[in-house]
């Protein structure tokens, strides 16, 4: 399986468990790993053949931008469901970075990375 990388899309979004991070929000950053066939799209040159990743990183952008959850896993979740719609992915890597976590330790990222596929 060929794979299709887009990492480090930004986003602001008003997701946690705590209050402050619904009102304040945060910035989420997003790195996905799309699989899918490329071979059709390159033999043939052909963008419709293959995915759009343009079109991917707006929709994963308005899902972070979207209706708050409490866990990043959530939203790991229903981002691989928005790609997974595209007709041609066939299996998808979601990691959420949450750089300013509401941590009282000195850190640099959290994450939470899944793998989604339609089998």
């Amino acid at each position: 399986m060929d794979r299709v990388a887009l990492r480090g899309l930004k986003a602001r979004g008003h997701h946690g468990v705590f209050p402050e991070e619904r009102e304040k929000g945060q910035t989420f950053v997003v790195d996905l790993v799309l699989g899918l066939d490329t071979r059709p799209a390159a033999a043939d040159d052909d963008l419709t053949k293959t995915v759009h990743y343009g079109i991917v990183a707006e929709e994963v952008v308005a899902v972070v931008q979207g209706e708050p959850v409490d866990l990043i896993e959530t939203l790991a979740e229903r981002i691989a469901q928005a790609c997974l719609k595209h007709e041609r992915v066939e299996e998808v890597e979601v990691r959420v970075h949450k750089p300013d976590a509401p941590i009282t330790v000195p850190f640099d990222d959290v994450t939470v990375t899944i793998t989604r596929s339609r089998v």
